[in-house]
């Protein structure tokens, strides 16, 4: 499932691109955003912003004649959805049979394959009356609220602390790969109940989160793949994620490998460095 720093790139990519131009183009696979279509065009609005919400994708449109105000296109990738950028005529690499929303302009085409999670809604309810409402802070915007973040995962003390790193209701953003990577560099087991953890090595683990996903996104980045460590080499980009039962790369001990919490999701921790 692609992670915060993924949609903040894909969502500044499409945002350079199609910001400020009207929209000639608009096709769709789900029959709910085609009756919004139909009812009020999305062809003829201009594309105001593409902002990133955690996990979630928003393309904001303006209002025209014929309705009341704005609307707002909500995407969530889930697992294996994500948004390419062509120019008009070129070849998509994606088969077609994966497309299921197209959003054209005269000099971009924005095609969203295999988003399974997608819905219109009005403008001024973005993060105020729909699912980016309940989310917590989101750790890649520039007002990131970091008291509150840890606020929200004390509210979480029966939880261990890998499942509240994903929990979205206490901080937006973090995903498989960060939650293993946070927890190794603030040297937290990731079995360890939240209730546990005193205050301070909470916030930690919020500011490590945070500086970790911000790397992520700057164009130091570009074409290096995902790194935590530091390193250049893509073969030494992370501490512990996908890396079970190799040496870690501060001590030596085989890391660790375990499905945890719902859905049985991968966590990768070094039993020498992490404590409870």
């Amino acid at each position: 499932m692609p992670e915060g720093d993924t949609i903040f790139r894909a969502a500044r990519t499409l945002h350079r691109a199609l910001a400020g131009h009207v929209v000639t183009r608009f096709e769709t696979a789900y029959a709910p955003l085609a009756r919004v279509h139909d009812d009020t065009p999305i062809t003829g609005r201009t594309i105001d912003a593409v902002e990133a919400h955690g996990k979630h994708m928003v393309m904001r449109f303006s209002g025209d004649v014929t309705w009341r105000g704005p609307l707002a296109l909500r995407t969530h990738m889930r697992m294996h959805g994500s948004w390419h950028i062509y120019r008009p005529g070129e070849r998509w690499q994606r088969p077609t049979r994966e497309m299921r929303i197209v959003v054209g302009t005269a000099d971009f085409v924005a095609v969203a394959f295999n988003v399974p999670d997608a819905e219109f809604e009005r403008g001024v309810d973005v993060g105020v009356r729909d699912t980016i409402a309940t989310l917590g802070p989101d750790l890649l915007a520039p007002d990131f609220d970091a008291a509150e973040a840890v606020q929200r995962l004390q509210a979480r003390g029966a939880m261990t602390i890998a499942e509240a790193l994903l929990d979205q209701r206490a901080l937006a953003g973090i995903g498989n790969v960060f939650k293993s990577e946070v927890l190794f560099e603030g040297g937290v087991e990731p079995f360890a109940l939240v209730g546990t953890l005193a205050e301070d090595r909470l916030a930690a683990l919020v500011a490590i989160a945070r500086r970790q996903l911000a790397a992520n996104v700057g164009p130091a980045h570009a074409g290096h793949g995902r790194r935590t460590t530091g390193r250049l080499a893509p073969s030494e980009g992370l501490w512990v994620y996908g890396r079970g039962g190799r040496p870690c790369r501060r001590c030596g001990t085989p890391i660790a490998f375990a499905k945890q919490g719902f859905g049985a999701r991968p966590t990768y921790w070094c039993p020498r460095c992490q404590t409870a």
